[in-house]
């Protein structure tokens, strides 16, 4: 225990690999300057730092994430029935049920042997999806495991809503973790304040109101009851007081290694949040990956997806002592240390509907 964050340590697992894919559609953010007015649309993207996102037309979270996995297999040349669990963490799930790992291992031809389930979360799903694909292998027993994740909250973004409307994102990855016995430590802090779920939330479509009928967070002209409610201040209010916490429970667990952080790769919220988050926390700037220029606010896949951006500038292996750590919708955060050892990191893979159109 480290103040009031406990320390979970997850044993004998070594990243294997990471991939990453997006949409081939590019949508620029001044498109939206009829609706918002450039003076509004200029502050939207100097705090933001969106210039443009990518997103789907009809594809959905599972297709990008199929893309991904489906390039990372191939890279690493990975036999495929060695692949014994299967993770999907998500928000935006193909059908109510069945759970959409289910689809997955059949579409990725993965073995009738392999566990698949899914994750329901956000922000914070890259770092929890780590943490639980971990801890199955930790013990040995799995010992290959694939971990997707991915969302594509264009779907359920109304775009009238100033707030949100050129803030999000969409993208799929695809991680491959092995049960390694050489292998680090690899330190853990999570959390969840469920008292904050309505200030990020889609408050109809599910069984507590499947018609329609919330009026909470609607809005004429805004947004309806199946489009996404943020609460910018109070989402703000929470990152300060969660994450600067986890980040020094973190480095206190770091401390006996006697090893430095190389990089910190956030939850890409926005840049105006992660550059307060930076000068709070007193971290290097340098040191910190910050990449929503050009992909927005990813959601659950926007650490995997800012480390795929960041090493594809510098080659095809990651190596390094990194901390990453995901905040926001739930309210829920999690973030590790994870000693990454020469991890590949596929070229990023934009899709069309249905097929590979291209890298980037």
């Amino acid at each position: 225990m480290v103040g009031n964050n406990h320390i979970r340590s997850v044993k004998n697992v070594r990243v294997k690999g990471i991939a990453c894919a997006v949409p081939a559609h590019v949508a620029e953010v001044t498109s939206l300057t009829d609706a918002f007015g450039a003076e509004n649309l200029n502050k939207i993207r100097s705090s933001t730092g969106v210039e443009r996102r990518h997103v789907v037309s009809s594809e959905c979270s599972s297709d990008l994430c199929v893309a991904a996995a489906e390039r990372l297999i191939s890279d690493l040349n990975i036999d495929r029935s060695t692949i014994d669990t299967l993770i999907f963490v998500s928000q935006t799930h193909d059908f109510t049920l069945p759970a959409t790992a289910c689809i997955l291992q059949e579409r990725l031809n993965l073995p009738m042997h392999a566990a698949a389930f899914d994750i329901a979360l956000g922000c914070s799903g890259y770092t929890y999806g780590l943490w639980v694909a971990g801890s199955l292998l930790s013990g040995g027993g799995s010992q290959r495991a694939l971990l997707l994740v991915g969302d594509t909250i264009s779907k359920i973004v109304s775009p009238a809503d100033r707030s949100v409307a050129a803030l999000f994102g969409d993208a799929g990855s695809a991680t491959i973790l092995e049960h390694d016995p050489s292998a680090p430590d690899m330190p853990f802090v999570m959390g969840t304040d469920g008292r904050g779920a309505k200030n990020l939330i889609v408050p109809s479509g599910g069984f507590r109101d499947r018609h329609g009928q919330s009026t909470e967070t609607s809005e004429p002209g805004v947004r309806g009851p199946y489009d996404l409610y943020m609460n910018g201040a109070e989402i703000f209010a929470f990152t300060l007081a969660r994450v600067p916490a986890l980040v020094k429970a973190l480095h206190e667990a770091n401390t006996a290694s006697g090893k430095e952080i190389d990089h910190y790769v956030f939850h890409q919220a926005n840049r105006f949040m992660l550059e307060h988050l930076v000068k709070r926390m007193k971290l290097p700037p340098e040191k910190v990956v910050l990449d929503v220029k050009d992909v927005g606010n990813t959601s659950c896949a926007s650490i995997p997806l800012a480390l795929s951006l960041h090493q594809n500038k510098a080659g095809s292996h990651l190596s390094g002592r990194f901390m990453l750590a995901g905040f926001g919708v739930g309210y829920s955060w999690a973030g590790c240390i994870a000693d990454f050892d020469n991890v590949w990191v596929s070229s990023l893979t934009v899709t069309s509907n249905s097929e590979t159109e291209g890298e980037m």
